[in-house]
């Protein structure tokens, strides 16, 4: 699914678009967290990255992540929206705190 929202989604400017890692569902003990005692995720994948933005001359300044990269992203950073049963964020490369190790 991730090769049709690749080709179907193409953020503008510094933005990227992230697939949040899944939380775990249940605790160390066993104990079932339901929705609304999760945390949000802050990691997650890059399925898809802007042409990068503009400095104060017009010139266009390259991202520093790329598609495939794992990111840690700040907690409420970002617009979530569904593509395709598919939850997915929005997030300006500015609110990317670390790349996750390559």
């Amino acid at each position: 699914m991730a090769t049709a929202t690749k080709t179907k989604l193409q953020p503008l400017g510094d933005r990227v678009v992230v697939r949040p890692t899944p939380r775990e569902e249940m605790t160390k003990s066993g104990i079932v967290l339901p929705d609304t005692a999760k945390e949000k995720p802050q990691e997650g994948e890059i399925l898809a990255i802007g042409p990068g933005a503009f400095d104060n001359e017009g010139k266009r300044v390259a991202m520093d992540v790329k598609v495939g990269q794992k990111v840690l992203y700040g907690k409420y950073s970002g617009t979530e929206f569904k593509l395709e049963d598919e939850e997915l964020l929005i997030v300006s490369q500015k609110d990317i705190l670390a790349v996750v190790g390559e």
